[in-house]
């Protein structure tokens, strides 16, 4: 019998948000999801699975009933010969890359963050950066899902594609994700080269910036014409690192965050600490290398409020342009380094912020030093205008203010998701008030 705990709160990583579910279920076997279901079912409850709660808005918030995944976290299988493994959905990928490293294998590309579960990650469209690479969900050949009445779907690309289709970025409201089977590629080591440039350099060479390196990314610190442009490419050369705990903890963590916080005082240093902190290091060349996701992965270091759009590739330069022009234009918007501007291929996901077309993401984000907000609500506005002018689409994971008249407008498939998922879910078992602005 599956037990359930009461006045459990649950918080995201940022603490940007939180709730107090009503009771709270750390399954360790499949019965035990079912037996939560069909209490579910009886109490007529909302239930909503959540994983590492690592997205930095409230798509796992629930007042009902919350499941988390943790213990069923098992590698369940191994096919070398396919180079494909099979896991429990609440395995963290941190936890993923050694039991794969045995293998002799890894994934092909990554988040930021390892801290995250396999069946989460491909929940909210996790992206990286590389222009011959989706997002993390296209690694994936196969899931199976437990539905809202007890049903195990087995989901493919040869059975039930429909649902596969759908079910690659699920938004967590399709029922619950317990395996998936990711494509793997052989072990590879990567090299990580970052030199300084400016924005107008990178923008009228993006096309051979792309070429030049596979997962190439560029940080922008706004309020300057500073870039800090980002190569990681395979490599055979040993693991040597450029990493230095005085300048990246001392300086780049604890004295820029008391800078931040001094600047929620005096706006006017924003800038100031930009330009200082790209001087200070970023001017550089840097290389390191090593195992692949030990390069891809790094440490997100402060709580922070992010938004994160993707665009149609070819719209990169006129959105970032745009951007700084508001910027210049109201200097008493201030806006935290750094932009971190990204690039995916497109995919056939029905709810991939890449559905058919090749994009760039554009990351911003405000920090707040010692947990304190910054104002940010005019740049908030001012970017998502410009995203939306472009024909961008928000990445589920994070903050945005879209709801379902604009996923009408964004998504070709908008309407074919939700048919899918009210055949899966006609009681809505599986919703928030998140998915509610989504769906309703």
């Amino acid at each position: 019998m599956v037990h359930g705990y009461k006045g459990v709160k649950f918080q995201n990583w940022a603490r940007t948000y939180g709730c107090c579910p009503e009771m709270y279920f750390q399954p360790t076997s499949v019965e035990e999801v079912r037996e939560v279901l069909a209490l579910a079912r009886q109490q007529n409850k909302r239930v909503k699975v959540v994983g590492g709660g690592h997205s930095p808005s409230d798509i796992a918030c629930t007042d009902g009933f919350m499941i988390h995944m943790g213990k069923m976290n098992r590698v369940l299988q191994v096919d070398t010969e396919k180079k494909q493994v099979t896991v429990e959905a609440g395995i963290l990928l941190a936890d993923l890359h050694p039991q794969l490293g045995k293998h002799s294998l890894a994934l092909s590309n990554l988040g930021a963050v390892s801290d995250v579960t396999a069946g989460g990650v491909i929940g909210s469209g996790t992206h990286n950066t590389g222009i011959k690479h989706g997002i993390l969900a296209t690694q994936v050949v196969a899931l199976t899902l437990l539905t809202a009445d007890g049903t195990i779907l087995e989901c493919s690309e040869s059975s039930n594609a429909d649902v596969f289709q759908a079910a690659r970025v699920h938004l967590g409201c399709l029922g619950v994700v317990l395996t998936v089977t990711l494509q793997c590629v052989p072990q590879f080591h990567l090299q990580e080269i970052s030199f300084p440039s400016t924005l107008e350099e990178v923008l009228n060479n993006l096309d051979s910036h792309l070429k030049k390196s596979e997962y190439f990314r560029f940080l922008w610190f706004p309020h300057s014409e500073n870039v800090s442009v980002i190569y990681q490419d395979h490599t055979n050369k040993p693991p040597s690192s450029s990493a230095n705990w005085f300048w990246d903890y001392a300086i780049g963590f604890y004295l820029l965050e008391f800078l931040l916080w001094i600047s929620s005082f005096l706006p006017g240093l924003v800038g100031w600490i930009n330009r200082f902190f790209f001087w200070l290091l970023f001017t550089r060349k840097k290389e390191s290398s090593d195992l692949s996701h030990k390069i891809f992965t790094y440490e997100c270091r402060f709580k922070q409020h992010v938004q994160d759009w993707a665009i149609p590739r070819e719209k990169t330069k006129e959105a970032l342009l745009e951007l700084k022009a508001m910027l210049e234009a109201h200097p008493k918007m201030v806006a935290h380094f750094p932009v971190e501007v990204r690039f995916t291929r497109g995919d056939d996901i029905l709810l991939s912020p890449c559905f058919q077309r090749d994009s760039c993401y554009m990351n911003i984000i405000m920090y707040r030093p010692y947990g304190k907000d910054v104002p940010r609500l005019d740049y908030w506005l001012t970017y998502e205008t410009i995203m939306k002018k472009v024909g961008g689409r928000p990445h589920w994971a994070k903050a945005h203010n879209c709801t379902r008249k604009d996923f009408e407008k964004m998504y070709p498939a908008f309407s074919k998701f939700c048919a899918i998922r009210e055949k899966l879910d006609p009681t809505g078992m599986f919703l928030n008030a998140y998915l509610e602005k989504v769906f309703y």
